[in-house]
């Protein structure tokens, strides 16, 4: 076999290696570069609600305390969803395009404060950044289990709309998205009016394992907000009922199956809030899902209430919690409130 001539690079070529190599490595950065970011938060307690006490009844549920959170980190805010992996660690995302996880301490059975809190850019389905506000703005977030473990999280986002599953590791999300397939007139809505709201039915629900997902300001149907379900047996279109001038902003679902949804309104400039109870057997393709007022609230006791999840504590309690997006101005509020069902 006869060899080929060794080719001579000398210094010229050496630096066009060298240029090409830089350039492989900038192309390669935003996939693993800014890795997850521990922070400190700081939280002031609230006590009252409503004029209630930590263990009063507030409406239809038990106020269970609160608060006010603050970090040295302008990217902590704009928080738009919640979904709790077990009785303390959650994963919260931002409409800057952040996942925000940790562990949420409790004293005496109320909120006291936020820790081992990590930032984590939300990626593409590539492994990169997202590369702008409008593909940034995640606005909902629930928790995928398997055998009773968390192993992944659904994420909704809006002005881009579409919806995306992100691997857990440790209770940490990240990694590249992984696109979910949502209807083509859902798909097709590129406003900040579009995905809002993303909870996954409970095994008890008669939609069990179906992804419910709702517009905070679409309509398909007069009178309601457009909605959908994703799944096998329960695949396609429902309504939600309006309820006068408020949007729904969250979902979830008890564990017998009922429907939490939680809804913000402006009025005079202060904002209002609400949590209504839809019947498990209302949640069905075709329906026009409505239910009981269960909390409402206005004023300086709630902000921009866009975040809410369930869990169960060991005590066997069903805790609600709501989170604010304070929308990165020094006028609102991160406020996260708990109440119990009685």
């Amino acid at each position: 076999m006869t060899k080929s001539p060794r080719k001579w690079h000398g210094p010229a070529a050496d630096m066009g290696l060298a240029r090409a190599a830089l350039v492989c490595l900038a192309l390669l950065a935003p996939a693993f570069g800014n890795a997850a970011e521990p922070i400190s938060v700081s939280s002031q307690t609230i006590t009252r609600f409503k004029g209630a006490n930590p263990g009063e009844r507030v409406d239809g549920l038990i106020w269970r305390g609160g608060l006010q959170m603050g970090a040295n980190h302008r990217q902590f805010g704009g928080i738009s969803g919640l979904t709790f992996l077990d009785t303390d660690r959650f994963v919260m995302v931002s409409d800057e395009g952040w996942f925000i996880s940790g562990r949420l301490e409790l004293a005496d059975g109320q909120p006291r404060n936020l820790i081992d809190v990590e930032l984590e850019p939300i990626r593409n389905s590539s492994g990169n950044i997202l590369p702008n506000r409008f593909s940034a703005d995640a606005e909902a977030i629930t928790a995928i289990f398997r055998n009773g473990q968390p192993v992944a999280v659904r994420v909704g986002f809006e002005n881009l709309t579409r919806v995306a599953d992100f691997d857990l590791t440790d209770g940490r999300p990240g990694g590249a998205a992984r696109p979910v397939t949502i209807p083509e007139w859902l798909s097709q809505l590129r406003t900040n009016e579009s995905i809002e709201s993303v909870c996954i039915a409970p095994p008890a629900s008669p939609v069990a394992g179906s992804t419910l997902i709702i517009t905070e300001a679409h309509s398909r149907q007069p009178g309601t907000w457009a909605a959908t379900l994703l799944g096998v047996r329960d695949r396609g279109d429902l309504h939600l009922a309006r309820s006068g001038a408020f949007n729904p902003t969250a979902c979830a679902f008890l564990l017998n199956g009922d429907l939490l949804v939680l809804e913000r309104g402006l009025f005079m400039l202060s904002f209002s809030t609400q949590i209504r109870r839809v019947p498990a057997d209302h949640v069905r393709p075709g329906a026009v899902m409505d239910g009981e007022v269960i909390l409402s609230a206005s004023g300086r006791d709630v902000d921009n209430m866009e975040a809410m999840d369930v869990r169960t504590l060991f005590n066997g309690e069903v805790r609600i919690t709501l989170v604010s997006d304070d929308n990165f101005n020094s006028f609102q509020r991160n406020l996260l409130l708990e109440f119990a069902l009685p």
